[in-house]
C-alpha cells in the first residue's frame, strides 16, 4: 500500500512539474524538432499551457501502479536472491569489486515489471504528445521497447543508488541521489527513449526497432531532448 501511494504522488508530482519538459522531449525525438526552446515556445504559441501538458492524465492515473510495481519487483526479487545466498553475501562477491549483481539483476526485472505495466500508458501519452490518434487495439504498441528501455533504466538507476553509497561515506542524501542517479540512469538509456518515442509516436510506420536505432546513432541523433528530459528527471526524482 505505501508503494502504491507513493506511486500516485509521484505521477500527480510528475505531471505537475515536468510535463511540459517531457513534452519538449517527446516531441523533438518523435517529431525532429531541433531546438527545446523553440518547441516549448511552437507549443506556447500554438496550443497554450494546455498543449504543454498534453499526455499527462495517462501518467497521473497509471503513476500509482507504474511505480509500485517497479519498487515491488524490485524488492521480491532482491530478496528471493538473498533468501538463497544468505547473509554472508558482501563486497567479496561483487563482480569486478564493484557491482552488486544482485542489485544488478533486481534491477532489470524491476524493470520489465514497470515496461509491462506502463507500456500502454507510455503509448497514449506519447500519442497525445505528438498529436497523433490513438485507439485502444494499438494499446501495445511499442510496448516491447517501452520494456527493453525500462530494464537497462530501473537496473542502471539502481546500480547508480548502489555505487553512490560506496563512493559516498553516508550517502549523498534522498534528493541528490534521486536527481543525481536518475540522470545518470537516463543518459545511459537515452538512445533507446528516442526509438521507443519515435515508435509510439505513429508517425515511424513501418519502420523496426533496429532500423530506427541505426539512424538515430549514424546521423547523430541519438541523443535529441536529452536537455528537457535530464531537467525533467532531475526535478521530478529528486
Amino acid at each position: 500500500m505505501d508503494n502504491f501511494i507513493a506511486g500516485m504522488a509521484y505521477g500527480a508530482t510528475t505531471v505537475c512539474v515536468g510535463q511540459p519538459l517531457d513534452t519538449i522531449k517527446t516531441r523533438m525525438q518523435a517529431m525532429k524538432q531541433n531546438s527545446a526552446f523553440n518547441t516549448g515556445r511552437i507549443i506556447y504559441n500554438q496550443e497554450g499551457i494546455r498543449g504543454l501538458y498534453r499526455g499527462g492524465v495517462p501518467l497521473i492515473i497509471g503513476g500509482a501502479l507504474i511505480r509500485s510495481t517497479q519498487f515491488g519487483v524490485y524488492e521480491k526479487v532482491l530478496n528471493l536472491q538473498k533468501s538463497y545466498t544468505g547473509p554472508s553475501w558482501g563486497k567479496e562477491n561483487r563482480f569486478l569489486g564493484i557491482f552488486d549483481l544482485q542489485v544488478v539483476t533486481s534491477g532489470f526485472v524491476g524493470g520489465i515489471g514497470r515496461g509491462l505495466v506502463e507500456g500502454p500508458f507510455e503509448y497514449i501519452k506519447t500519442r497525445r504528445q505528438v498529436q497523433e490518434k490513438w485507439a485502444f487495439r494499438e494499446l501495445l504498441n511499442g510496448s516491447g521497447a517501452t520494456i527493453f528501455r525500462n530494464s537497462f533504466l530501473f537496473s542502471s538507476f539502481m546500480i547508480y543508488i548502489d555505487l553512490s553509497a560506496q563512493l559516498v561515506p553516508g550517502g549523498l542524501g534522498p534528493f541528490w541521489t534521486g536527481a543525481i542517479c536518475s540522470n545518470l540512469a537516463w543518459l545511459t538509456v537515452w538512445p533507446l527513449d528516442v526509438v521507443k518515442s519515435q515508435l509510439q509516436s505513429g508517425r515511424f510506420e513501418g519502420r523496426h526497432y533496429g532500423e530506427l536505432l541505426r539512424e538515430i546513432v549514424g546521423s547523430g541523433l541519438a541523443f535529441r531532448g536529452l536537455m528537457p528530459g535530464l531537467l525533467r528527471s532531475f526535478v521530478a526524482n529528486g
